[in-house]
């Protein structure tokens, strides 16, 4: 009889090829799906709102010395730096959208940690990367409050911002599985100037609604009606038929942090918060978003 003994062969959830494969798919789907929620349900999570923007926004101050760096150097060499220096003053007036999200994070999340209720409520929640995102998670921060960032693993690198809550730090493969987790505890989503990205988040949430796919009220706010003016005209698909005209009442316009603010704890208080029971609120595994 030999004594030769089989290696043991490895569990299949252990066996790394096998769940980096094809086959493995669904599993590593399935995980963006229970990881975050065994984590949201650490963290108390009930229901987010969530930030939009361009990632290409700085801060005031950052911005601010860019331009000032490149009108020395123009300066000193007796000429203009062409595109170089239109970029930077569009920089500047832009960087009034990142304080603006900035301010408008904190003044929304200094008002949900008051609420009284055993989960956390309308947490400030972004994509996690820079810009628009980075601004929001640093008003939440700055309020005291918890802040979440789901991030993307892209080929260009986009590394979380600093101001995310560690426990709250998520990176996704699946762009779907992301998308999935910005909707489905959203109470209410911001939508601040920006590109592609912003607008695929924006008319998907709209299209949901306006289909009545969604089974609770995803507040929409626009900020920045001098860009989106130039950008979306909303009423003229109104006028040529290609949406009903109660479709516009499905997003508010607003201009200001103030604004936001105000339109955001009436409405939220409004339909979410009204009538709940006062031992407090359902636990997220309970309750349908």
């Amino acid at each position: 009889m030999s004594e030769h003994k089989s290696k043991a062969a490895p569990l299949a959830y252990q066996n790394e090829p096998f769940l980096s494969s094809p086959d493995g798919r669904i599993l590593r789907i399935m995980s963006e799906y229970v990881e975050p929620l065994a984590r949201f349900r650490r963290e108390q999570i009930q229901d987010t709102v969530v930030f939009f923007g361009s990632a290409r926004f700085i801060n005031r101050r950052d911005a601010q010395k860019t331009l000032t760096g490149i009108e020395g150097d123009a300066k000193d060499q007796g000429s203009g730096q062409g595109n170089e220096l239109k970029r930077a003053l569009a920089a500047v007036d832009m960087a009034r959208y990142y304080e603006d999200a900035r301010r408008l994070a904190y003044l929304l999340t200094d008002w949900s940690i008051k609420i009284p209720a055993r989960r956390r409520r309308f947490v400030v929640t972004t994509g996690g990367g820079p810009g628009i995102m980075e601004a929001a998670n640093l008003g939440a921060h700055e309020a005291g409050g918890k802040t979440i960032g789901l991030n993307i693993n892209l080929p260009f690198e986009q590394y979380p911002n600093p101001y995310i809550t560690p426990s709250l730090n998520f990176e996704f493969h699946y762009f779907f599985m992301r998308k999935f987790w910005f909707a489905y505890l959203a109470k209410a989503l911001v939508i601040f100037p920006g590109g592609f990205g912003t607008l695929d988040e924006l008319f998907e949430i709209l299209t949901l609604a306006q289909t009545q796919k969604l089974a609770k009220k995803i507040l929409v706010v626009i900020y920045g009606k001098e860009y989106w003016d130039k950008v979306l005209n909303m009423q003229a698909m109104a006028e040529a038929g290609t949406i009903s005209p109660e479709d516009l009442e499905l997003f508010k316009l607003v201009n200001s942090p103030d604004e936001g603010f105000e339109y955001l704890r009436d409405a939220l208080t409004k339909f979410h918060l009204g009538g709940l029971p006062k031992e407090g609120l359902p636990e997220i595994a309970k309750t349908r978003p």
